[in-house]
């Protein structure tokens, strides 16, 4: 079982900080650097970019002190025997500094591990673990995918968010246009940039949000194939039920009187 020791949340040092751990912190040690660092493993001095992260092994000695203030990082220290094993069961470099994909996930997911922390209660020591092992997943999810270039990078966290909100309220009427002005971006450079980040256009993810959650509703309510259609966005049900059909195969009536009817997501091919 994984165990939180320590933990906090963009830690601000005017003056800089040299931590210096020459045998090691004795747990594993993460670190998300948001200044420019240096950090010395094993004797070995590597230049840090902000947003870089990096896993200490308990026995690895290290040491990180700033290249420019002031210095600000988030961080935690967590124990347990399976890390190891779980660590090179994903094929997290240890020891390795690694660019973030997604900067606000790895801070998040950091301030949740501090709430938890703070707020305790009897079932906090296994909801820690699984949050661990979940951070950690994440991180090496990240780690295996495609990097991205350099000029997109910077707004993945924003374009996360944006699809979230595509997914969590697929009833809203919105424009390719005024999606692109939410993150500050033409809507030609904003629609290159959703397809190179998702793999998919932003048209046909709207489409396959509209239709989850039809699925949804036609499974688990009462409500007329006029009503779903409504409550997903649409302006009338022949542009619904056509849609409907086009992709997920069957009419929205056949597919609630289907005695299984969850085929699984929506895949809706360009």
């Amino acid at each position: 079982m994984l165990d939180l020791v320590s933990c906090g949340y963009h830690h601000v040092h005017p003056d800089g900080i040299t931590i210096d751990r020459p045998r090691g912190a004795g747990n594993y040690a993460f670190v998300f650097f948001k200044s420019r660092s240096e950090v010395i493993v094993r004797g070995r001095s590597l230049i840090v970019e902000p947003g870089a992260h990096i896993i200490f092994g308990p026995d690895t000695p290290h040491l990180y002190r700033e290249l420019e203030r002031p210095f600000a990082n988030d961080w935690f220290h967590c124990v347990g025997d399976e890390m190891g094993a779980l660590l090179g069961e994903l094929g997290y470099p240890l020891d390795e500094p690694v660019k973030a994909v997604d900067a606000l996930q790895i801070s998040r997911g950091v301030i949740e591990l501090r709430r938890i922390q703070s707020n305790g209660g009897r079932l906090a020591g296994r909801i820690v673990d699984l949050e661990l092992r979940g951070f950690v997943m994440k991180l090496a999810n990240a780690t295996q995918a495609a990097p991205l270039p350099d000029k997109v990078s910077g707004y993945y966290g924003a374009f996360v968010d944006l699809r979230s909100s595509l997914y969590n309220a697929p009833h809203l009427r919105t424009t390719v246009e005024e999606l692109a002005s939410r993150v500050n971006l033409s809507k030609s450079y904003f629609q290159h940039s959703y397809k190179q980040f998702f793999g998919v256009p932003v048209m046909t993810d709207m489409i396959a949000a509209r239709l989850e959650y039809a699925k949804y509703l036609l499974r688990n309510s009462r409500l007329s194939v006029s009503e779903v259609a409504n409550l997903c966005g649409y302006d009338n049900d022949t542009h619904f039920m056509r849609q409907f059909k086009k992709y997920v195969r069957v009419t929205p009536k056949r597919y609630r009187d289907a005695r299984d009817p969850d085929r699984g997501p929506v895949q809706i091919t360009t």
